[in-house]
């Protein structure tokens, strides 16, 4: 008898498997700089494609000196709302990609280790999308350092250029606590011997930090190999904000047969509706062709524009050349 994927797929237990594995697998939310928790949850799996995220404007104005008679100035507190866009991303696999699989102990676990490390790495996808289109916002320049226009030495990737970009969140340059970079940067910085490795507690893994900072490394982030010219993104703790949303209409995981192929053809297909969301800077829905956002879309500057003050805004953008 032939096993099929319907066979192996318990659709109820093998959504969340695949949710948890997805959020395991992810450098980014293992890094802390991805947040997630139920009110994001809540917030992707509600009405309409965009996610009001009210907060209150921090308190201002100065201190009034006392006196013995007359009344203090009482003064206001103001708001003002954060807006996030949904995702919804869709994928499909034939079952002669994943036949090998089936005869392996635990197929269903087998398959489901494939499919969530696939949408790691496209949900990290979206996320570069997405900081391309934030940084390109008119209301994101004073959260970008660009040296690498300069002239020779003045452009390249230096630790004293790194504190320079630091000090883009002034006094809050603290809560950063990672960088994202390229392979080719990391490397560069590997020569230097300025990359620090910090094993795991089983010693399978070795961590990487660069000026006490968490590296990821993603080959999905800019570098030009001609000219040698990378960014970097510094993040703090918090900085994107996950949510994974369910909808009682829209499946999260199915499987289905093509009977009329000549040797017959399984199917799994995988729906995920999420929120990940740069904190502060909002949505503006400016261009956006169809129902969920595309990843050119989410990368153009116009659909984004900065709503907290910029040192709350806990990601910085940093251009530079490496020799």
């Amino acid at each position: 008898m032939t096993t099929r994927i319907a066979d192996v797929i318990q659709p109820e237990v093998f959504t969340p498997y695949v949710i948890q594995r997805t959020m395991e697998l992810s450098a980014l939310i293992n890094s802390g700089i991805v947040e997630h928790n139920a009110e994001f949850d809540a917030l992707a799996g509600g009405p309409n494609t965009t996610v009001n995220m009210p907060y209150w404007n921090d308190l201002t104005g100065d201190s009034e000196v006392m006196k013995d008679d007359g009344a203090l100035t009482p003064g206001k507190i103001g708001s003002n709302k954060d807006v996030a866009v949904k995702h919804g991303r869709a994928r499909a696999w034939g079952a002669n990609g994943l036949s090998a699989l089936l005869s392996g102990d635990d197929p269903m676990g087998a398959i489901a280790d494939l499919v969530a490390a696939y949408w790691a790495r496209d949900m990290q996808k979206v996320l570069l999308a997405t900081l391309d289109g934030v940084f390109t916002a008119e209301t994101m320049v004073d959260k970008v350092l660009d040296i690498s226009g300069e002239v020779d030495d003045a452009a390249l990737l230096t630790p004293e250029a790194f504190v320079d970009a630091n000090q883009l969140m002034g006094d809050a340059k603290d809560l950063l606590t990672g960088v994202m970079m390229h392979s080719a940067v990391e490397a560069y910085l590997a020569k230097m011997q300025l990359i620090e490795y910090e094993e795991t507690k089983d010693k399978n893994i070795r961590i990487p930090y660069f000026m006490n900072k968490r590296v990821i490394v993603d080959d999905g982030m800019p570098y030009d190999t001609t000219t040698k010219t990378g960014t970097m993104y510094l993040f703090g703790n918090g900085a994107i904000a996950l949510g994974n949303g369910t909808h009682p209409r829209i499946i999260e995981t199915e499987t289905d047969r093509d009977t009329l192929a000549s040797s017959g053809e399984d199917f799994l297909i995988n729906r995920k509706i999420f929120i990940l969301h740069p904190r502060g800077i909002k949505w503006t829905d400016t261009s956006k062709a169809d129902v969920f956002p595309t990843n050119a879309e989410i990368g153009i500057g116009t659909n984004w524009e900065r709503v907290y003050e910029p040192k709350a805004i806990r990601v910085v953008n940093f251009k530079f050349k490496i020799a």
